[in-house]
């Protein structure tokens, strides 16, 4: 079993995804979603979240062997950022969504050194906007980005395209196709249930209108 089919065992097995093609979920962005991706709950299970762990750092050595600072994205890429930066034995920060109103006002917290070479830890990407942002801060504040790991991806065609405006790098542990495949080997879905899961990653904003 390669890592990917792993992972995406792994991520329905604890039900950090969960797939619903006739009943969809309806996103924040108003979407409407055949699956649900919530990789906190990873957090609860101690082979997990070590299994994830040391998946990303091998991602991170395999890809982005010069890496001196680890990067986590509020909020749910920041535990996973903390495991990853204590198998690599690396400094770790975290980026807000925004500086805070008060204090110091910071977006970055931990300490980063100019010109350290940063890799950015997302939890899930689908247009990519988020961990974009967070390598952009990591930028603007004076890191050098090498790239972003997460661990799973909806595969998206409209994140392929900003993470290559963004002229920036990801690398994930799984992703849709993937799982996909992994759910109808385990009969948690069925054909038509699969064709459905297929059809909205084609095209999502229209999916089911």
């Amino acid at each position: 079993m390669n890592q990917a089919t792993k992972i995406a065992e792994l991520l329905l097995e604890c039900e950090a995804v969960s797939l619903s093609p006739k009943e969809p979920f309806t996103w924040a962005s108003g979407i409407k979603s055949p699956i649900y991706c919530d990789n906190r709950i990873t957090m609860s299970y101690p082979l997990v979240r070590k299994e994830i762990a040391k998946g990303l750092a091998d991602l991170i050595q395999q890809f982005y062997p010069e890496a001196e600072v680890i990067a986590g994205t509020a909020t749910a890429g920041i535990p996973h950022a903390a495991w990853v930066a204590e198998e690599l034995d690396l400094p770790m920060i975290y980026i807000r969504g925004k500086a805070k109103e008060h204090g110091k006002q910071n977006q970055i917290e931990g300490r980063l050194q100019s010109g350290q070479k940063v890799v950015c830890i997302e939890d899930l990407i689908s247009t990519g906007g988020s961990v974009i942002d967070a390598a952009m801060a990591v930028q603007q504040a004076g890191g050098e980005i090498l790239g972003c790991a997460a661990i799973f991806s909806y595969q998206l065609d409209s994140a392929t395209e900003n993470f290559r405006n963004a002229a920036l790098t990801i690398h994930t542990l799984s992703n849709y196709s993937t799982l996909i495949e992994q759910a109808v080997e385990k009969g948690s879905i069925d054909a038509e249930e699969k064709s459905l899961l297929e059809e909205w990653r084609k095209e999502p904003s229209r999916w089911g209108k």
